[in-house]
């Protein structure tokens, strides 16, 4: 169809040069048809367009009256013109044959790289899977091995301090290293209870919160608490921990980074969807975690990108640094 089309734009312009006589060229007109042909179609297409076209134009000038000293003059004419189309023909071919091996290999790059990109996040995925693992495995070790050794240890000193006489000074050292022990054994506990995210199911992040900020108090002597005034829950429950993760690594960056003494986790919930903030009172993240190149910055950027969530970090309008992460709703109610 495109050559038919194409054939008879040719005969249009063949007449129109007719029209115009011998005073008027179209040569440069006959190039457009011949151009499409060369780049839309095959090259026999063009060439046969060329061919057309140099015969219409030197029958359009014969018949328009154009007379000749020799044949040999119409001739030469002729196949100048006909070596003129062939030759852009050849341009045109040639462009596009390079115009489509550009996009070929544009694609076969794209094609390429978007594999990268999804292998990469593939293993940053399997990364943080294997590190959820590690820290799963590390707290039921610290709660199954080393608690449990601590508390066999506790009870052996206590038989011990109950075997030596009440009032001497041995009795209350022995007592005392007792009490330090179960301290251990409740810090440790506290420990695992944090590194294992397996109590997130049932929508049972403000509580795991909740008893997160609560250890966290304990552990560094500080203010740690949980606003969360109306029921917070998520049904996901790989959302559930990677929320847990970002309010974790925020609590402690505020205190190991922004020397924090108040630290405040919020749950809250809206139309648009679900927020979760962390204030702390602190000096503020360095500007290399502000301007998103620390490593925990990083996870927990990426760890929102995996749930669809926005994080923003920011100082304070007073002191300290804000850490907010912004679920939509509609990822919030994912299955």
């Amino acid at each position: 169809m495109l050559v038919a089309l194409l054939t008879g734009v040719t005969f249009s312009i063949g007449y129109f040069d007719y029209l115009a006589g011998t005073d008027t060229t179209f040569s440069a007109i006959y190039l457009f048809p011949i151009g499409i042909a060369a780049w839309f179609s095959k090259r026999w297409a063009a060439y046969a367009l060329a061919i057309l076209s140099s015969i219409l134009w030197l029958s359009g000038d014969v018949a328009a009256g154009a007379r000749y000293a020799s044949i040999v003059i119409p001739l030469w004419n002729l196949a100048a013109r006909f070596a003129i189309f062939i030759f852009a023909a050849e341009l045109i071919s040639e462009s596009r044959k390079l115009h489509n091996d550009l996009e070929i290999r544009a694609a076969e790059r794209a094609a390429k790289l978007t594999t990268e990109i999804a292998m990469r996040e593939q293993l940053q995925r399997e990364l943080l899977q294997i590190s959820e693992r590690e820290q799963e495995r590390v707290g039921h070790d610290i709660h199954d091995s080393l608690c449990q050794h601590l508390t066999g240890t506790a009870l052996a000193g206590q038989v011990l301090a109950e075997g030596l006489e009440s009032d001497s000074k041995e009795a209350d050292d022995a007592f005392r290293v007792v009490a330090l022990i179960e301290e251990g054994i409740s810090l440790a506990r506290n420990l695992a209870r944090g590194l294992n995210a397996a109590e997130l199911s049932n929508n049972g992040l403000s509580a795991a919160l909740s008893d997160f900020a609560t250890n966290t108090s304990d552990l560094f002597n500080i203010s740690c608490r949980l606003e969360c005034p109306k029921p917070f829950l998520i049904d996901d429950i790989h959302t559930a921990v990677h929320l847990y993760r970002i309010a974790q690594e925020a609590v402690g960056n505020a205190i190991k980074h922004g020397e924090a003494k108040n630290v405040i986790v919020q749950l809250e919930d809206s139309q648009s969807g679900k927020l979760l903030r962390v204030m702390d009172d602190g000096i503020g993240l360095p500007p290399l975690h502000i301007n998103g190149r620390g490593m925990g910055l990083r996870i927990m950027s990426y760890r929102s990108e995996l749930i669809g969530a926005k994080l923003d970090v920011r100082g304070r309008s007073t002191r300290g640094t804000v850490v907010t992460c912004s679920l939509p709703l509609q990822e919030a109610v994912s299955p």
